[in-house]
């Protein structure tokens, strides 16, 4: 029987954009990993939920402590929030952005903080600072607006509706499961057939966008990693024009690592939207035979127009 993975992925971007997502690297980390796909696809740290999104395995738990992503996607999931009502909401908040200007976005976020809308979150999100998404520590959104009174254009507008449209596509007909829990629960679920994918906050780059993330949580977590009973993939900055990762070095020397370079388009300030060279650790058992590797495809017209989404964004 064939695995459900390596395979080529044409990827695509989700419609939450946050510091450090991988919609450029999932080619990659498809073609690097051996996977039946008789158990679930597990993700501690959603984030973004540009890898699951785009690997769309039948079965999947999908959890964050981001309450906000969890509660976006499951009413992606459930119906309630659909490219229709996303496409009606834009237009009549863009039109009052570009009338009131960053007046109306600081409004809405005081509304989102108090009634923890979706919609809200989607609106704040594609039309702050840089395309960052990040709380304080009473879990308040509280990144600047990005001062483009005039962010929401039509073209804009579908394309968002469109990245909705094709989240529930790949999750329609599946038995996805998302989860607002600690990464340590989520481990505790892993069973021997699930295939669990890590992309944690990362520790030394100052990307936290929800919790804290301190370096004894990080190696817990490494600990934790090497103790599944399931196959796995971690993914972790490896190494930037400013410094190497040595906690890569020292819980994970003895394991094979791919390694992949890559230039970041979301971040807080420019030493993050840097060139950075990703690392994936794969279990032993979950690598790639050399002779089964597929070729990834190039950068796709997706990831492409999101890159002159997020230059646009910078010109602040």
């Amino acid at each position: 029987m064939t695995n459900f993975l390596p395979r080529r992925i044409r990827a695509k971007a989700p419609p939450i954009k946050i510091q450090g997502i991988k919609t450029k690297l999932v080619p990659w980390i498809a073609d690097a990993i051996s996977w039946s796909g008789h158990g679930r696809w597990v993700e501690p740290f959603l984030g973004s939920g540009a890898v699951a999104l785009n690997v769309a395995a039948p079965r999947a738990l999908l959890c964050d402590t981001n309450e906000h992503i969890i509660r976006f996607y499951s009413a992606i999931q459930s119906g309630s929030l659909t490219p229709e009502c996303a496409r009606q909401y834009l237009e009549e908040e863009g039109e009052r952005l570009s009338a009131v200007g960053e007046d109306h976005f600081y409004a809405i976020r005081e509304r989102f903080n108090a009634s923890k809308e979706p919609l809200d979150l989607l609106f704040l999100n594609r039309s702050c600072f840089n395309g960052i998404m990040r709380f304080n520590k009473k879990g308040a959104f509280n990144v600047p607006f990005c001062r483009k009174p005039e962010r929401f254009r039509q073209a804009l507008v579908t394309k968002i509706c469109n990245q909705i449209a094709w989240a529930r596509k790949s999750m329609h007909g599946k038995d996805w499961e998302f989860k607002c829990q600690p990464w340590r629960e989520t481990l505790k679920e892993a069973r021997p057939d699930d295939f669990v994918y890590l992309d944690p906050p990362y520790f030394g780059r100052h990307t936290d966008y929800y919790n804290q993330w301190t370096e004894s949580e990080a190696d817990e977590l490494s600990h934790a990693i090497k103790a599944l009973p399931s196959g796995f993939a971690y993914s972790m900055w490896k190494e930037n024009k400013y410094r190497e990762n040595s906690h890569l070095l020292e819980h994970f020397s003895d394991y094979a690592m791919e390694t992949f370079s890559h230039f970041y388009h979301v971040g807080s300030s420019e030493s993050l939207r840097g060139e950075m060279e990703e690392a994936l650790i794969i279990s032993p058992q979950n690598l790639v035979d050399e002779s089964a590797r597929l070729s990834p495809p190039d950068l796709s017209e997706d990831e492409s127009d999101d890159k002159l989404e997020q230059q646009e964004l910078f010109q602040i």
